[in-house]
């Protein structure tokens, strides 16, 4: 959705939902629920990467500034989201950005879910110890 030149996404993965405002005219800068990217994923250099690799894909994304909003999940599902939203994102504002973003796989959907736990059962797949006598 484009409201007063501002571009809207959302993107997510396991139970976590990333919602992005693209803002034109920006420096670049990465903002997640307020905080600089840095201190939200503090330590965390690989979901850092993970979150600004659409921004690296795409040269002209460096003149935008990304305001996040991150629920649910813990951190890697949280990076996971945040990538797909700003991906998501990119490709509205140029169609043509809809290519290297496929070929890198950032705009699809990670359909992996934590599996139910079964009732009888200790946990989703471990089984209570079996006794014969």
């Amino acid at each position: 959705m484009k409201n007063n030149n501002i571009i809207w996404a959302t993107g997510r993965r396991k139970t976590s939902i990333a919602q992005v405002r693209l803002i034109p005219n920006g420096e670049g800068k990465v903002t997640v629920n307020q905080k600089p990217l840095d201190e939200y994923f503090r330590g965390q250099d690989h979901q850092k990467r993970d979150v600004l690799a659409p921004i690296s894909v795409v040269e002209s994304a460096k003149k935008f500034d990304f305001i996040l909003k991150i629920i649910g999940g813990g951190i890697s599902g949280q990076a996971g989201a945040a990538r797909h939203a700003i991906a998501r994102a990119l490709v509205k504002w140029d169609e043509k950005n809809r290519k290297p973003m496929r070929a890198e796989g950032f705009l699809t959907r990670d359909p992996r879910m934590v599996e139910r736990k079964k009732s009888g059962q200790p946990k989703a797949r471990k089984r209570f110890q079996y006794s014969k006598r």
